[in-house]
């Protein structure tokens, strides 16, 4: 490595792992503060709230990483030229590819970072913070996670393009309450309509209790008589494990996860449902490469700095760059929640215009 490269990569590191270190310090500092009096309120425990912001750790780096790799640069590269090192390197006949060769590899780097702790640490440290908020709210003193032992009013669209309606489902042991099934055809008319007081899991089986079945034509009227069943062997194929992954929220949900919930939901026609949760999947694989977007953009501005005082215009283009970025990104999945835009253009059509826009403004640099 030349030692010119040394010198650029090591005082882009240096800013990029304070920035993160003060991110965080702020992030939790405020939180704390903004927060005291229910913590107090809650007589939560010390080691309760450590737990608490330590898994907090991953949310906040993903978060954070893409601001922080920018105003690295910025500051990295507004120093440079303030100090006329850039001028220096492009009379010796370096290219602005050669200059900021490191850095992009940097953001390259970090970006596939934050995509890997987005996908492996984000949702178990979701899920894991949310019990622990939920504790800390409930005034547990001894804390020891408890994991609820019934979830209320549970919805979900399963396999063979059924919909399921619980009012009570205790995953200790594995018992439903309450049950509606709603079977549908391709074209979504309901074929038939299955109620049971209780159904419970053994065997790989679900065995449900007091069974109604209704069966219906295409014109939604009943067929026969509505079928009763002191027991009945259902051949549903959502397992416990499969009900407890579907009520999760997006964010809970590793890629895998989500592929899969989204092809079970493509069972059930719901396409509306399916629309914007591919957004939210083709978002998690554009969003981590932010960094690497933010860095191309911010390079011609912090060559254009000049004379400037280097360390608050780095501060100040880093805001402004930072802030309407993630207002265009935030505007397209607006736009393609709302069935305006494929769910892939959405996910990128922001990442795909700051990188063209990026590259346009490098390429007029003198």
């Amino acid at each position: 490595m030349r030692i010119l490269d040394r010198y650029i990569l090591k005082s882009i590191i240096s800013i990029f792992i304070s920035c993160i270190f003060v991110f965080l310090f702020l992030y939790i500092v405020i939180d704390l503060l903004s927060n005291l009096d229910e913590i107090l309120k809650h007589q939560a425990t010390f080691a309760l709230l450590i737990r608490y912001y330590l898994s907090y750790l991953p949310i906040m780096f993903v978060q954070v990483s893409p601001f922080a790799c920018l105003l690295s640069t910025v500051y990295t590269f507004g120093k440079l030229n303030h100090n006329n090192e850039i001028i220096a390197m492009r009379s010796s006949g370096m290219s602005i590819f050669d200059i900021t060769r490191d850095a992009l590899i940097f953001g390259l780097l970090i970006s596939l970072v934050v995509f890997w702790v987005g996908d492996r640490f984000v949702p178990p440290a979701s899920v894991e913070n949310q019990k622990i908020k939920a504790q800390i709210e409930g005034n547990s003193l001894k804390g020891k996670l408890r994991v609820p032992d019934e979830i209320i009013n549970l919805s979900m669209y399963g396999l063979r393009n059924r919909l399921f309606f619980i009012n009570k489902y205790s995953p200790g042991s594995k018992t439903m309450e309450g049950i509606t099934i709603l079977e549908h055809d391709q074209h979504q008319n309901l074929t038939k309509k299955i109620m049971a007081d209780k159904g419970i899991y053994q065997d790989g089986l679900w065995r449900f209790f007091h069974t109604i079945t209704y069966n219906f034509n295409q014109y939604g009227q009943i067929l026969d008589e509505p079928l009763y069943m002191e027991e009945e062997i259902m051949n549903i194929s959502e397992t416990p494990e499969d009900l407890a992954a579907l009520r999760q929220k997006p964010e809970q949900m590793s890629i895998h996860q989500m592929q899969n919930y989204i092809w079970r939901l493509s069972k059930s026609g719901a396409t509306r449902v399916i629309h914007n949760l591919k957004i939210d999947l083709y978002q998690r694989f554009a969003s981590p490469f932010t960094s690497i977007i933010i860095i191309l953009l911010g390079i011609p501005f912090a060559l254009l700095m000049r004379k400037r005082a280097t360390g608050m215009a780095a501060i100040g283009v880093s805001i402004s760059v930072g802030f309407l970025y993630y207002v265009l990104d935030a505007v397209f999945l607006a736009v393609g929640k709302s069935g305006l835009l494929m769910p892939s253009l959405a996910a990128s059509l922001s990442h795909i215009i700051v990188l063209s826009s990026s590259l346009y403004l490098i390429s007029r640099l003198p």
